[in-house]
């Protein structure tokens, strides 16, 4: 292994910076356990806390200079401090008077007795935060330090000063004063771990991390943190870049050459024509199978554009050249309804589909042999569907040339590569109608080649989209009984399926619990209720009865959100939209606008809560998934968009994937010539 390389990886034992916190000498080890509560377990770790904020303390400002709204530093003695008991003794107020040569200010912390004797009258304190009132001035709840004159050098005040986040027992003055110390004395250590350039616009790895904590001028951080973000980004790069070199290099080659006998007539029998931009995505795809290196292609595509479609060619193009096919489902409902549509396609052709779900396993002839096609012998092959059960159960296929896995985000990274190896490395198509913005693409996916469908079928007619209130559910309920009778179908949406008598967030609404009133509201026409806690039989009932219209108000949880199809269904009201994330809504509303008919998507919300009330704007302004993804992707960022369990996505502590696209695009042409050096392989 290269020099460089070993700088890379985790801090070898004999690296200063793996050293424990505790050999410190400044911490005892009450100390290091509460560093370990902020993720701190190592020197390291110590100098890769990053500030929350920063506070410009070279300007200090006059009392009587302060007015409402500032956010100001002052510097002033301890006139009176003392606690306020409120409330018959359950609230307490603490107030003390800060003194300058010009006036007074009034600093107030609510329920924290504790400080209670920890400033005394004369001591001279430096207070920063915001002013709520000017008669007189106060500030509520800011942050407070004594002045030590004997201070070396000057670490807290006259300076760029970093604040931290902070846990219970730490304050700021003795982080601060600990990381100045650490950082004399081991930034040397602070080596540069790539054995290319980075450019001139990056900092050095040790000057990035001296003014990440202590910047000079208020410009300093965020180059500092661009730099820390690159190595980051490159680490993160490098292992998917490695992961897919060692595919290429070691998996047996499966060509899928293909002959068109069966692609033909399933086109031909579709009874639509595909659209360009299916035509282009199924070129790409043709030219990875006869590649002879495995495929590793990512399929984006908005909810209606078309993937199914894609997939079932796929597919064949697969079985055509004498391979087996498994596609995976996140739900049984999706990978019924995928059973359904795919036996329909392609019984006519010969070709047999079994279901692999937890509760349905195909029953086959043990008198027959295992299915199992070679080139010699070009008799269609099979297609499985499934759920999780192709994972966990007894599916395993002699020939398995393509593995197709269906909303993909709903699958952990782990459970696609347990599929994939038990297929002995076969081609890869992953699907998903959540469109991914470019930054999450280029890191959760950045091994898979990408393909996008961004044109939709011909005749669809676009989803409305409307906000309203819970003031407005009787008008609501009004339009769509008027809908209902003009003969379409809707669906209510809910974000529970049952209260059972438990206090969750208030006004939050429960599908059993509005199922009786809305069923008598809608009268005559049939409801049907569905949930993720129904057995299996009664699902697929319910979902058998709306398709085929017996059933004409649905009432549902999120368990519909993907690739439940019917054209009929022209409404969706969502109750207490505000719980939902904007990918999710857009899931969900691509349930309608799938026929001829104008189609409605109501999101009722509370109103009551800003944020919401930005994203559902956006939700009713574009039917763009992609637009609507960066926006979910700014508005929630990350993590609560994906989930970190689900995505594989490591913790990254400076890279911002909301804004660092530019950061993510260097860091891959990086990955890619490391990769290349003598020295790094």
């Amino acid at each position: 292994m290269s020099h460089a390389r070993q700088r890379f990886q985790d801090q070898l034992p004999t690296d200063p910076l793996s050293r424990p916190v505790s050999d410190l000498t400044r911490v005892a080890e009450a100390r290091a356990t509460q560093l370990a509560r902020l993720g701190i377990h190592t020197i390291g770790d110590l100098l890769m806390l990053r500030p929350r904020r920063y506070e410009d303390r070279r300007q200090v400002q006059t009392i009587s200079s302060l007015g409402p709204g500032d956010i100001a530093t002052v510097r002033g003695r301890v006139l009176a401090s003392g606690l306020k008991r409120l409330g018959k003794g359950r609230k307490t107020l603490f107030e003390l008077i800060l003194e300058d040569d010009t006036g007074r200010v009034h600093c107030r912390w609510w329920n924290r007795p504790y400080m209670k004797g920890q400033f005394h009258q004369g001591t001279e304190i430096i207070a920063h935060g915001r002013v709520h009132t000017s008669k007189p001035p106060a500030m509520e709840h800011p942050e407070t330090e004594a002045i030590d004159e004997r201070d070396e050098p000057p670490v807290h005040l006259n300076r760029i000063v970093p604040v931290y986040p902070l846990t219970e027992g730490i304050t700021q003055r003795w982080l601060r004063s600990l990381l100045f110390e650490v950082l004399q004395q081991y930034r040397g250590h602070l080596c540069d771990p790539w054995p290319i350039s980075l450019g001139r616009e990056f900092p050095s790895r040790e000057e990035a991390v001296v003014r990440l904590h202590f910047p000079d001028h208020p410009n300093q951080p965020q180059p500092a943190r661009q730099r820390l973000a690159l190595d980051e980004l490159i680490q993160l790069q490098l292992s998917i870049q490695t992961r897919r070199k060692r595919l290429l290099e070691n998996a047996p080659l499966k060509i899928c050459q293909g002959d068109n006998r069966l692609i033909k007539p399933f086109l031909a029998n579709l009874g639509f024509r595909c659209t360009d931009a299916q035509t282009r995505v199924l070129r790409e795809i043709r030219a990875d199978l006869l590649s002879g290196v495995p495929m590793r292609r990512l399929l984006q595509g908005d909810v209606g554009s078309g993937k199914t479609v894609v997939s079932a060619c796929a597919a064949l193009m697969a079985i055509e050249s004498g391979f087996q096919a498994a596609l995976m489902a996140p739900t049984e409902i999706l990978a019924e309804q995928h059973f359904q549509l795919f036996e329909r396609w392609f019984a006519p052709l010969g070709i047999d589909v079994h279901l692999h779900t937890a509760n349905r396993k195909p029953t086959l002839d043990p008198t027959q042999p295992t299915l199992a096609f070679t080139p010699e012998s070009p008799s269609p092959g099979s297609l499985a569907v499934g759920t999780h059960a192709l994972i966990e159960g007894a599916f395993s296929p002699d020939n398995l040339g393509l593995v197709i896995i269906d909303e993909q985000h709903r699958f952990g990274v782990a459970q696609r590569e347990k599929l994939v190896r038990k297929g002995n490395y076969p081609h890869l198509l992953v699907m998903t109608a959540t469109p991914i913005p470019r930054t999450l693409g280029l890191t959760l996916y950045g091994d898979l080649d990408v393909s996008i469908i961004d044109q939709h079928p011909g005749g669809r007619i676009p989803v409305k989209t409307h906000v309203r209130t819970q003031s407005s559910l009787p008008k609501v309920w009004d339009f769509v009984h008027k809908q209902l009778d003009a003969g379409r179908q809707a669906y209510v949406v809910y974000p529970r399926i049952e209260t059972d008598g438990n206090a969750g967030p208030k006004g939050l609404k429960a599908v059993t619990r509005e199922f009786d009133s809305l069923r008598e509201r809608f009268l005559p026409h049939a409801t049907g209720l569905l949930h993720g806690s129904l057995p299996r039989e009664e699902k697929e009932s319910v979902m058998r009865a709306f398709r085929e219209g017996h059933l004409q108000l649905l009432l549902a949880t999120t368990v519909i959100e993907v690739g439940v199809d019917v054209p009929n269904a022209t409404i969706m009201v969502i109750e207490n939209a505000e719980q939902y994330g904007l990918a999710q809504l857009h899931q969900l509303r691509g349930r309608i606008g799938r026929g001829t008919h104008e189609s409605h998507c109501i999101l009722l919300t509370s109103g009551k809560s800003d944020e919401a009330n930005r994203r559902l704007t956006v939700l009713a302004k574009t039917t763009d998934g992609f637009e609507i993804a960066e926006a979910d992707l700014l508005l929630r960022g990350p993590g609560d968009l994906l989930g970190s369990d689900q995505s594989g996505l490591p913790k990254l502590l400076f890279a911002d994937l909301t804004k660092d696209v530019r950061l993510v695009e260097r860091a891959r042409h990086f990955a890619a010539d490391l990769l290349k050096t003598d020295e790094w392989i």
